[in-house]
């Protein structure tokens, strides 16, 4: 695994300890994993760390620390400046399961990330079959580098983002029966990769992967070979274009089946999701915006604009706020699988 962050005390900061004290967070250790991953959410997941602002204190260091146990097993699977050959990273990813459940069980903790993820799995009861398919797909990135067809991707994706939108569920809470919003919440998790998927093909790409499905592709007259020209040539083929519009497209139709989710959920967590669901679909805007210039560079939202669709979710998150009494979450006993 990647180095540990300090444990101590005093690793966590000040503008993180009001939200461990919301939580009811008190045991040091505890506090220093749970800054951790707000640190990861904060510097990797921007997007994602800008609509979490909008939830209540008490709530924040669970998102945070599902966000960054995403990252921490995603980093040893993409993270490719240290040599390590495929073998080495699937032993970790192993190693990471095996750790991941010792924690879980109410064993020790390998890594302080690992240690606020247990915590937030005992405090909201989160079904720990969503991990094991979680690292399922981060082990698919091993071995794995395209997909002949959609069904083939959604299998990957399933693992990789729709269980990310399960997990995060009951953190949230819902108003409506649970079972009712589970597939809206899995379709936003997916809304958000494919929209990832879509920015990050060149990056991808470089990896040796391709997130796109190629009978898709073919479809329009891409390949693998015509997407490495163009990012080599830091252009974009007509054909490429229009095979990324209709990705665009049917990833825009992932976002409306998520959309009656939302209002499923508890007032005060509505408007965090409603603002990462329009902030990601900012990012959609200007992929289409760039001319789908996204094999030789990395489009992204300008600061003012996320900052412009984020903030009329702050008056209304604040309110809702207001008519609700805080729910603090107590760790239940470890129990298995």
């Amino acid at each position: 695994m990647p180095p540990s962050p300090p444990s101590s005390p005093t690793a966590v900061p000040s503008n993180n300890r009001a939200e461990l004290d919301a939580a009811g967070i008190t045991d040091p250790v505890l506090r220093a994993g749970y800054a951790a991953c707000r640190e990861l959410n904060a510097v990797h997941g921007r997007t994602f760390f800008l609509a979490t602002r909008l939830l209540p204190a008490e709530r924040r260091p669970s998102v945070h620390a599902l966000y960054g146990f995403a990252r921490h097993a995603d980093e040893i699977v993409d993270d490719l400046r240290d040599g390590r050959c495929t073998a080495d990273r699937a032993a970790q990813l192993d190693a990471l399961a095996v750790s991941l459940g010792t924690a879980l069980d109410g064993g020790p903790a390998a890594h302080p990330v690992l240690a606020a993820v247990a915590d937030t799995v005992r405090r909201y009861d989160i079904e720990r079959r969503h991990f094991t398919d979680f690292l399922a797909s981060m082990r698919m990135d091993l071995h794995v580098t395209d997909y002949p067809t959609y069904a083939d991707l959604a299998r990957y994706v399933h693992g990789s983002a729709a269980v990310i939108g399960l997990q995060v569920l009951p953190v949230l809470g819902t108003v409506a029966p649970r079972a009712e919003a589970t597939p809206h919440a899995a379709a936003l998790g997916v809304a958000f990769q494919l929209t990832n998927f879509l920015r990050d093909v060149g990056e991808d790409l470089d990896r040796g992967r391709i997130y796109l499905p190629a009978d898709e592709l073919a479809a329009f007259g891409v390949d693998r070979g015509l997407l490495v020209w163009c990012r080599r040539a830091r252009r974009t083929d007509p054909r490429v274009r229009r095979a990324l519009a209709h990705v665009a497209a049917r990833t825009r139709a992932v976002y409306r089946r998520a959309a009656p989710g939302i209002g499923m959920l508890e007032p005060v967590s509505r408007e965090c999701v409603a603002c990462a669901a329009r902030l990601y679909g900012t990012i959609l805007d200007e992929i289409v915006a760039s001319g789908y210039a996204v094999l030789h560079r990395r489009v992204a939202v300008p600061a003012r604009r996320r900052a412009a669709v984020a903030l009329p979710g702050v008056v209304r998150a604040l309110a809702a706020r207001l008519r609700t009494v805080p729910r603090i979450r107590t760790p239940s006993p470890a129990r298995g699988a």
